[in-house]
């Protein structure tokens, strides 16, 4: 079912936003994947087997963006993904990309699914046995060139206000009628000049995923 026509990687470093050149700039990067939609142009009812078939998708896009990156999965503290529907598919085939983009991310960066194992010693940067927390997304439909903000919050808890954030993602001919864009996101830490308080990365104490 799976019928690649291009797959687009783009990696930043943020300096500064007007305030102090950080010591170290915070790295995002996201990874997009051209695709035939298998149900553009129709209903179907049951479109679950399109799911399971983007599964190895996504771990190997997942993997593709960390080695972009240039940075080891210990490093990754935000991530979000999204997917972008042409014009002659639905929402819901947007949706069929939350499971096996967000698992293959959560699997990459050390999940396994017990949090239980990860509260005692773990601090608030990315670590092993990390991301506790729900892949925050965005799905819409859209025609070639539309951009898609991709959420982003920490891999832990998505209540540190400091990882709140977004990026922009675009493929310039893309979709097309009966193509999808799915997306995969990360980041390397929190907005460059973060000061709006809440909860910090050092301070998650529940390791629920939230706080």
């Amino acid at each position: 079912m799976i019928e690649i026509r291009r797959i687009l990687t783009q990696v930043e470093d943020i300096f500064h936003e007007g305030g102090p050149v950080a010591a170290e700039p915070l790295r995002r990067g996201a990874i997009g994947c051209v695709l035939k939609n298998p149900y553009a142009g129709r209903y179907v009812e049951d479109i679950l087997p399109l799911m399971d078939a983007l599964s190895p998708l996504g771990l190997k896009l997942a993997q593709q963006l960390l080695a972009a990156m240039q940075v080891g999965p210990e490093r990754i503290q935000g991530y979000g993904k999204g997917a972008l529907i042409g014009e002659a598919g639905e929402l819901e085939h947007g949706a069929l990309w939350h499971v096996p983009g967000g698992y293959a991310m959560r699997e990459l960066l050390g999940w396994k699914g017990d949090a239980a194992a990860y509260k005692a010693g773990q601090s608030g940067g990315g670590q092993s046995g990390n991301a506790l927390a729900i892949v925050p997304s965005t799905k819409k439909v859209g025609g070639p060139g539309a951009t898609l903000d991709i959420p982003l919050t920490h891999i832990n808890a998505s209540y540190v206000r400091s990882h709140f954030d977004a990026l922009e993602f675009r493929v310039p001919d893309a979709p097309r009628a009966h193509e999808m864009v799915v997306v995969l996101a990360m980041s390397t830490g929190s907005r460059i000049h973060a000061r709006v308080g809440g909860l910090k990365a050092a301070d998650i104490a529940k390791w629920d995923g939230q706080r």
